[in-house]
Formats: C-alpha cells, structure tokens, sequence
C-alpha cells in the first residue's frame, strides 16, 4: 500500500509540474509585456519572448506577406483569371444600372464624385477653353500653309467640277437681266453715259441713231453674245483662272480680309449649342435608356478587362510603390501586446491547452517511471 501512494503521489507531482511548466512557457512568450528591473539589473525573461522580438517578428511578416502571400503572380493570375472578371464586370453592371435608374442626376454624381460645385458651367468652360485652344492651335499650324493645302481632294474636285454649271449659272442671271426692263434700263443709262463722256462724237452719234434705237440694237446683241458657246468656255476659264488664284493664297492672308478668330468663336459656339448639357440637371432615369444598353453590356466588360489587363502589367511596380511590406511591418509594431496575444490564442487556444495537457501526462509518466524506479533500487 505504501508503494502504491508513493507511485500516485510521483506521477501527481510530475503531472502537475510538465502541466505547470508548459503552461508557464506559453504565457511566457507573451508575457510580461515590459521588462522588470530591480535596480538597474534587468530580470530574465522579462518581457516575454514576442515582446521582445516584436520587431524582428513584424519584419518577418511583411516579408511573408510580399514573398509568399500577396505575391505579384498570384495577384496576376487572379486579375486575369476570367471568372473573376465576370463576377467584376456583373457587379459594376449591376451597380452601374441602378445608379442610371436613380432619381439623381448625373450633375450630382460629378459633384458627390469629384467635389466639383455647378458641374454644369464647370463642364461648359471646360469645353470652351478646350474647343479654343484647339482652334488657336490649328489656326497657328494653318496660317503658313496655301489653302490648296488645306481644301479636301474631295471638296476640291467637286469645286472644279462645279465650275461649268456655276458658268451656265452666271449666263442664265445675265440673260435674264438683260431681258427684263431693269435690266434695258439700266443699259440704256450705261448708252447715255457712255456717249456724254465722248463729248461732240458722243452728241452727233445720239442725235443720228437716237438713245432708244442704240439700246435696241444693243440687247440682242448683248443677248445673242451671251448665248454663245465661246462666252460660256470663256467665263468658265475665267473662273478656273481666279479659283487657283484663290488656292495659292495663304489662309494668313485669307485671315486679312476673313476675321477667322470670329468665325471659329461663332463655331464654338454653335458647338457648345449643340452638346446637351442640359441633360446634367436632369434625373438619370428620363434620358439614361437610350445609353443604358451600350453602356452597360458592352463598354463596362471591355472596360474591366482592360482595367484588369493594364493593372496586371503594372503589378510588379505597382507593389513596389505600396510598399506592403513596410505596411505590415509598421501595422505590427503598432499592434499591442495584449492584442498579439489575444489574436494567437483565439486561432490556436485548444492547441496550446493539449500542449499543456500533453505536459501534464509526460510528467506524469516520467514520475510513474522514477516511482517504478525508486522501488526497484530499494
């Protein structure tokens, strides 16, 4: 009987030392949280193994972190991993059509977005200096440069082509002047004039044939040489003489007798007229629909994979700019103790308790062992 107490009270003592012992050396890597002194002699162990390599153990992690977790390959792999860009693309496309049938207006969206106040004027100026700048730029690149230059083969040839017909043109106009009574009126003012400059020729000439008799004699001339093939062939190579005149002239001299500042600030604004900023104070759900469709099935998936694409291109950088790992490193070293603790033991606390059970029982065996031995060397 005395053996057997003897036995149960080496393996209750060894339990209750492994258990001690291992329990004391898992709140040991915790705590104490600060060293102790006792003077200026600091007391061993303090403070706990983690507190004292918080530093070491926050580097460690953002080195795990960069290298093994949030690598740029895996980060790659899954921006271009096509379920998720699917799921990407439904998610905008959902929150993007219920935005377009909202009550709010896309005035509002810029302004919540972006903090810009009135977009609307915003928008307009924003056009305006924009559309003027462009004009003053290519009015500079234009200037130097003859007009044939500038014209359009197309509009060019459809010019020359038109030259014939606007000859025809000119020769009906006259024709049909010269038939009316202004237009006999008219020349028999030019008769009158033309022989009172000729002195007594003019005098003896008007007093023979008479004013009225000259006109008559003079229309159907005028009009017999209107309708001749010759007149028209002539008119028109006049007018192909003067167009390539007009072609080598430089748009700096054009702009000498056209004020082309003026007729590209009217261009503006007939623009400006024509963009429908009004469309920003309105509720998206009134005008919405007819760019819904395209908007959303088409531009938002090709949007999100490019997004993706050039995201996944500029990963590696993209990282390195972030510096993730000095992130982590300097959110762990903010991190109290007491939470470093309670993060560990709420992943591991039944792990760490068999590790304390496990001590108890290893103690126990070693104090069944040395009671077994004890009795046998007695």
């Amino acid at each position: 009987m005395e053996v057997f107490i003897v036995i149960i009270i080496m393996v209750f003592v060894g339990a209750l030392i492994g258990g001690v012992t291992n329990s004391l050396a898992i709140k040991m890597l915790f705590r104490p949280y600060r060293p102790y002194y006792l003077g200026t002699w600091r007391v061993p162990f303090t403070p706990g193994l983690i507190p004292k390599r918080r530093t070491e153990l926050a580097d460690q992690l953002g080195k795990l972190v960069v290298n093994h977790l949030l690598t740029a390959e895996g980060l790659q792999k899954k921006l271009e991993n096509n379920l998720f860009l699917n799921e990407m693309a439904q998610w905008v496309q959902k929150e993007l059509r219920n935005l377009l049938k909202s009550e709010t207006s896309l005035a509002n969206v810029i302004e919540n977005w972006t903090g810009v106040e009135s977009p609307k004027q915003e928008v307009q100026l924003k056009l305006t200096s924009w559309i003027r700048k462009k004009v003053e730029v290519m009015l500079e690149e234009l200037r130097p440069l003859p007009l044939n230059n500038v014209i359009p083969q197309k509009i060019n040839d459809k010019v020359d082509a038109y030259i014939p017909e606007l000859a025809g043109i000119f020769i009906e106009k006259a024709k049909g002047y010269f038939s009316s009574s202004e237009g006999i009126e008219s020349l028999s003012n030019m008769v009158d004039r033309f022989l009172m400059g000729r002195g007594a020729l003019g005098n003896m000439v008007s007093m023979f044939l008479g004013n009225e008799r000259l006109v008559d004699k003079l229309q159907p001339e005028i009009i017999k040489m209107l309708n001749d093939e010759g007149t028209q062939q002539l008119i028109e190579v006049f007018l192909k003489k003067e167009w390539e005149q007009v072609k080598r002239l430089r748009i700096g001299d054009i702009e000498e007798c056209l004020n082309l500042n003026e007729v590209s600030l009217y261009i503006q604004e007939k623009i400006i007229d024509h963009i429908p900023l009004d469309h920003l104070d309105k509720p998206l759900y009134e005008w919405s629909p007819m760019i819904e469709k395209p908007l959303v099935e088409e531009i938002v998936p090709r949007m999100i994979e490019k997004i993706g694409r050039a995201i996944s291109n500029e990963l590696v950088h993209l990282l390195k700019k972030l510096q993730l790992e000095d992130v982590v490193k300097n959110q762990v070293e903010q991190f109290s103790v007491s939470r470093l603790e309670d993060m560990v033991l709420s992943i591991s606390r039944r792990e760490l308790k068999l590790i304390t059970y496990l001590g108890a029982l290893l103690g126990g065996l070693i104090g069944l062992f040395q009671g077994i031995f004890i009795i046998f060397l007695r």
